[in-house]
């Protein structure tokens, strides 16, 4: 597919879906930041202000963790904590350190994965996809934000079709597998709305 036919599409019906709608995976996060879009796209700006971060938390878990140089856990908290600030550089090297000691923890895995597609590390957000889903091949959060990214960073419309059909066909009723109908729904809205006649349409 034209990279000009997946701008039509993601710029129209499918980027409404799409924005405010990447997943953070920890079931304490009531909700994940708005879909930050590469430079290529353009984003609208987010209406609300990240949450503001706790500082002395921060300072408290830290000193845990240089305490406890094995403990996973803190360092998956402070990265929340600062993903959740939407300070994603920051968040980054605690799920680093976090995998290091458990690199099977799954949703710390996606939520670096995430991190790394808000700091423009499109390549390493995938690569953190594809280490979580070699965790959990059925993990719906990860193909869903894969999904995502393939299509805004990559452009590459058939293989997020591909990660949001595995995420019907898992979890349908789940608010992934709706939002990634409506997605689908959109696309094929797009493509026979724009006819054969669309700028690079095959």
């Amino acid at each position: 597919m034209q990279r000009e036919w997946i701008v039509f599409l993601i710029s129209g019906t499918v980027f409404g879906v799409l924005v405010g709608w990447i997943i953070g995976s920890q079931s304490a996060r009531s909700a994940a930041p708005p879909l930050a879009a590469p430079p290529s796209a353009a984003a609208p700006a987010s209406e609300s202000a990240p949450p503001p971060l706790d500082s002395q938390r921060a300072t408290e878990l830290e000193r845990v963790a240089d305490a406890e140089p094995r403990n996973a856990e803190v360092r998956v908290e402070l990265g929340n904590l600062y993903y959740n600030a939407e300070r994603f550089d920051q968040a980054i090297p605690w799920y680093e350190a976090a995998l290091q000691v458990d690199p099977s923890n799954v949703n710390a895995s996606t939520d670096l994965g995430v991190s790394y597609y808000y700091t423009q590390q499109d390549d390493r957000a995938l690569a953190q996809f594809e280490h979580s889903l070699s965790v959990d091949p059925n993990h719906v959060k990860t193909l869903f934000n894969q999904g995502v990214v393939r299509a805004f960073a990559k452009q590459d419309l058939q293989g997020a079709t591909e990660s949001w059909r595995r995420v019907i066909a898992i979890a349908p009723e789940s608010a992934e597998g709706r939002r990634a109908q409506q997605i689908l729904e959109g696309v094929d809205a797009g493509h026979s709305g724009a006819g054969a006649g669309a700028p690079g349409a095959q």
